[in-house]
């Protein structure tokens, strides 16, 4: 981490400091296997805490026949029936229901878990639940913003939403002890829109223990290109399908698409048009068991999104030992290293995200080189251990 985890206003993180067993509520309407980046941060935090001495309790929505009460790895999980139909994402009245359900159920749970402070992923829905508590139970929270949650992030397609909940926003920034981003460029997006509000920085993680790094960089038969994520706009996979028309024919390529939504339709049709149909393969949403083996068994991660606040597919990625192509945005440009540990191209530029393929692509040499850096990066500066110490810091403080 540097010595330097949280900036803004709200303090130092000192791996030295020690504290005490401190019983922490964290709350997200997305927890594995149910949600994108939020949730699998969620999921990793409380088991660090755990691991660190701490108890950590989860308040999520409820999803399919998953148990209502679950103890894991000594995270307690307790699941609310929120009207939650689809893993991949989460429509508002799902949110809404979520916020509701949580606002009657946490403070009982809080007072009878005996917690000390509540974490809230996502301003909203789960920022008035710590509004709640710090009002029912006189609770110290702090926010985690993910992305989706800060206004202006990912304009196009949040905009409508954001004009609607920025006041609630506003306001449950302002009420929590801490605002805490994942990324510099995302705080700096909420500096923004609050510009009196200080506004801290713990990145991402990844599982660096928990994920092998890649031993053999051979390259036998087509080169093969990896993605992880939600299939939406604002990854920017059009442009993507955009750049791999542009490679040469010499260029043997296939292309994983890891992840659903709404735009696959949209890219199937790109890609027909493209005449490359046939190199893309979409896999749907897969276990994560089932990721090791893919992102091993790449050459090149690539990440071409129009907006990003801290993305743990790309930090997985790296953790494996790929090279990673990505895009010149907030987030994805404070995890690359352009040139060392992957290769960054201008949102929206086809022609430079093709360039920057095809540069890795002729050069085996280099895509070792490059992802030997990326997994000595994350190991630096990216582990979920160090993250948490963060958080724990940040916590610390505000009780």
């Amino acid at each position: 981490m540097g010595g330097k985890a949280c900036q803004g206003g709200v303090g130092i993180y000192n791996p030295g400091m020690a504290s005490p067993a401190r019983r922490i509520l964290l709350i997200n309407y997305e927890y594995p296997p149910i949600g994108g980046g939020g949730g699998n941060a969620t999921f990793h935090i409380a088991r660090a805490m755990a691991k660190l001495g701490h108890q950590p309790f989860v308040l999520t929505a409820g999803y399919g026949d998953l148990p209502r009460v679950e103890v894991t790895d000594g995270v307690t999980v307790r699941r609310l029936f929120a009207f939650r139909q689809r893993a991949d994402r989460c429509s508002v009245p799902e949110m809404l229901a979520f916020a509701a359900a949580a606002g009657l159920a946490a403070p009982g749970l809080a007072r009878h878990w005996r917690i000390d402070a509540g974490l809230a992923f996502f301003a909203v829905p789960s920022g008035p639940v710590g509004w709640l508590l710090k009002r029912t139970n006189r609770l110290p929270y702090a926010i985690s913003l993910q992305g989706g949650d800060v206004p202006g992030f990912d304009a196009g397609n949040l905009a409508h939403w954001h004009k609607m909940a920025g006041n609630t926003i506003s306001r449950i920034w302002a009420d929590s002890d801490a605002v805490i981003a994942n990324s510099e460029g995302l705080a700096a997006l909420a500096r923004r829109h609050a510009p009196l509000q200080r506004i801290g920085v713990i990145p991402a993680g990844a599982d660096v223990d928990g994920i092998a790094a890649k031993t053999s960089y051979a390259t036998p038969g087509a080169l093969k290109l990896l993605f992880v994520g939600r299939l939406v706009r604002q990854k920017g996979l059009d442009v993507l399908i955009d750049a791999l028309s542009k490679l040469p024919p010499t260029v043997h390529w296939h292309l994983d698409l890891v992840g659903d939504g709404p735009e696959w339709t949209t890219l199937a049709g790109l890609a027909a048009r493209r005449n490359i149909a046939d190199r893309v393969r979409v896999h749907g949403w897969l276990k994560k068991d089932a990721l090791p083996t893919l992102y091993h068994n790449a050459d090149i991660f690539v990440l071409p999104s129009r907006d990003e606040g801290m993305p743990n597919a790309l930090l997985e990625a790296m953790a494996s030992g790929l090279p990673v192509v990505g895009t010149r945005i907030a987030g994805t440009s404070e995890a690359i290293i352009d040139g060392e540990s992957g290769l960054l191209a201008p949102a929206e530029d086809a022609d430079a995200l093709a360039e920057a393929l095809l540069t890795l692509a002729e050069n085996p040499a280099q895509r070792e080189m490059m992802g030997r850096a990326s997994r000595a990066r994350v190991e630096a500066r990216f582990s979920w251990t160090s993250v948490t110490e963060a958080w724990m810091d940040v916590l610390e403080r505000i009780i």
